[in-house]
């Protein structure tokens, strides 16, 4: 029982990591722009539940939609007044950019919330489930849930909808999507909105688990290793690459000394670009415009 509980703690970190993952793949196979401050996106988006559920007394339920609207704005805001100035820019600037993004983003949650670590109210916080010997928190099932839940409407949404199939054309060849009349600039707007929304579902997820301060962000460091290994350009694979990272750092975590499991992701890293540097699925493309 012991296994199962860290299998479960596992798959449920696995799954943060994968949700701010799949934000860095969206991006990149939008724009090829590495976005690094997809973490603290995520901490901005917890926080945004905090002031809906904590400050102004909403119900969790209307915070939620509430949480996930201001994020996708957020988005918005990011890609037009930053980033789509950064079109054509060297990689390296755009990348610097993003690192200074997240500085800044830490700096306005610490001066709007505060530094000191804050929890956010949940219907199902402190709720537990019994399996024999085993005790799961409803926090880590949340998290599962609603990953597998936005995991299933992001297929649907790029399978079937007419936007999400422009939004494909756009990231994989901008030119041809240009010519057959899909606005390619407002594909970028919309693909960033996605990206900072999940990254606010996200926060809304793990901050019940772990308590939220400016610093949350730097998860994303994590997430950039799932990425990495599930295939920088698979949004399925970013998925399974936090999975695999949540595994081992558990599993790290009880058979392994102290200190280890911080830096499974990282040896796990290390072992993937070694052994097969373009990730477990790789769907990597050349540039073709």
């Amino acid at each position: 029982m012991e296994v199962f509980q860290l299998i479960i703690s596992g798959v449920s970190q696995g799954c943060v990591y994968g949700l701010i993952a799949l934000g860095f793949v969206l991006i990149y196979k939008a724009t090829e722009m590495v976005n690094f401050a997809q973490g603290d996106i995520m901490m901005l988006g917890a926080y945004v539940g905090i002031t809906f559920i904590s400050i102004w007394d909403w119900p969790f339920w209307w915070a939620l939609p509430a949480t996930i609207g201001v994020m996708a704005l957020v988005g918005v805001v990011l890609e037009r007044l930053l980033l789509r100035p950064m079109i054509g820019e060297p990689h390296f600037a755009v990348l610097m950019l993003t690192i200074g993004l997240g500085f800044v983003l830490r700096a306005i949650a610490g001066a709007i919330w505060g530094n000191e670590p804050r929890a956010l109210p949940t219907p199902y916080v402190g709720e537990v489930l019994e399996l024999g010997s085993a005790v799961i928190g409803y926090e880590n099932i949340a998290i599962i849930a609603g990953t597998a839940v936005l995991c299933l409407c992001m297929w649907l949404f790029f399978r079937f909808s007419r936007l999400g199939i422009a939004m494909q054309a756009a990231s994989q060849n901008q030119l041809a999507a240009f010519y057959v009349g899909i606005p390619v600039k407002r594909m970028y707007s919309l693909v960033w909105a996605l990206s900072a929304a999940i990254a606010g579902v996200a926060g809304i997820l793990t901050a019940p688990v772990s308590l939220v301060d400016p610093l949350i962000g730097f998860v994303g460091i994590k997430a950039f290793a799932a990425a990495i290994v599930g295939g920088f350009g698979s949004m399925p694979g970013a998925i399974i690459g936090g999975l695999l990272i949540g595994l081992v750092e558990q599993f790290a975590g009880l058979y392994l000394p102290p200190g280890f499991s911080d830096m499974s992701a990282y040896v796990l890293l290390l072992v993937m670009l070694l052994v097969r540097p373009q990730g477990l699925f790789a769907t990597m493309q050349k540039k073709k415009v």
